[in-house]
């Protein structure tokens, strides 16, 4: 048996009427104040967890490519920090 119109023109609106909340729910964006951005640069929110290992890493890899810059939030190739 198969379902009556009625009930497919209801199961289409509410698979739409879900489809825009999830789309709506996507485009909302906050932003973070500045004295709440000390919590997100807590330990646990780094990339890395130890910030000597990373500091080598950078090291090295700017020394191995002659480049330096382009990891962090500012800086150029040059090296006019």
């Amino acid at each position: 048996m198969g379902m009556k119109y009625s009930d497919q023109i209801h199961l289409i609106r509410c698979i739409g009427l879900l489809l825009i909340l999830q789309l709506s729910a996507c485009s909302s964006v906050e932003t973070v104040a500045p004295y709440d951005r000390g919590h997100l640069a807590e330990d646990g929110m780094q990339w890395d967890t130890s910030p000597r290992n990373a500091k080598l890493k950078g090291h090295v890899y700017t020394s191995k490519e002659a480049s330096s810059g382009g990891a962090g939030a500012a800086g150029g190739g040059c090296g006019c920090n």
